[in-house]
């Protein structure tokens, strides 16, 4: 498998973000569209290449997925600017590219379509990348169903099907979530089973689990994020059943 562009993006590298910078000034210049550039980029060998594609392609499906509920907000923005280690002054680099996606005629699918491309084997990343966008989508403070319909045709696209859909919701969407669903364990359940489940998502989850597989470490709030929502879910079982 080859180097994870999220890896390859968190180390911050000059050249990188150099090469974002020249991206985004070509693509203004040419007028051609994101989207065609971005394949462009997917068909080259080089590894920092294909990192750049997978960036503006998150770029571009965070931009879109920003614009589902009617509103592009500021905590969007930086949310997603939160997850990846830009270096100061690079930051327009990335509201421009944002800006690019929200006119860009190419619908979000197509974005998502060119992702899925990267990592047709890694299911895991593909989560990850899931993982992120609910991040981004409650930055807010809400939830709407215009970014619901959004994430789960993403979702569909990048083969995770409706069991798993709900579960990564269920982390995200606190409050009114089963803690069945966040656990992917029966109600009917055992103590016995649904702790032994419990203990098994929290060790799949560590964050340390999540940066040997190359994830940079503004991911590991995720990580923290979905144990909250794991621990919850446990103790709210046990409340309900008098442990």
């Amino acid at each position: 498998m080859s180097p994870n562009p999220f890896l390859l993006v968190s180390l911050g590298s000059m050249n990188f973000w150099q090469n974002l910078s020249s991206f985004v000034s070509a693509l203004q210049q040419s007028g051609a569209q994101l989207l065609d550039r971005i394949q462009s980029l997917l068909t080259a060998a080089q590894e920092n290449r294909r990192s750049l594609a997978f960036t503006v392609a998150m770029i571009a499906l965070s931009a879109k997925m920003a614009k589902a509920d009617g509103v592009v907000t500021a905590e969007e923005v930086l949310a997603f600017e939160n997850l990846f280690d830009i270096p100061a002054g690079e930051e327009r680099n990335v509201a421009r590219l944002f800006s690019l996606a929200q006119q860009d005629v190419a619908g979000f699918e197509a974005y998502a379509e060119r992702i899925n491309s990267l990592f047709l084997e890694d299911e895991e990343t593909r989560i990850d990348i899931l993982d992120a966008l609910f991040f981004i989508a409650k930055a807010d403070g809400f939830f709407h169903e215009g970014e619901d319909a959004y994430l789960e045709r993403v979702a569909q696209i990048f083969g995770i099907d409706g069991r798993c859909y709900a579960k990564i919701k269920a982390r995200h969407i606190r409050g009114g979530s089963d803690p069945y669903v966040v656990l992917d364990v029966s109600p009917d359940a055992s103590y016995a089973e649904i702790r032994k489940r419990y203990l098994q998502e929290v060790k799949d989850t560590h964050p340390d689990q999540l940066i040997a597989r190359g994830v940079p470490e503004e991911f590991v709030k995720i990580a923290n994020d979905r144990l909250a929502a794991i621990n919850s879910a446990f103790e709210q079982i046990q409340l309900e059943r008098g442990l």
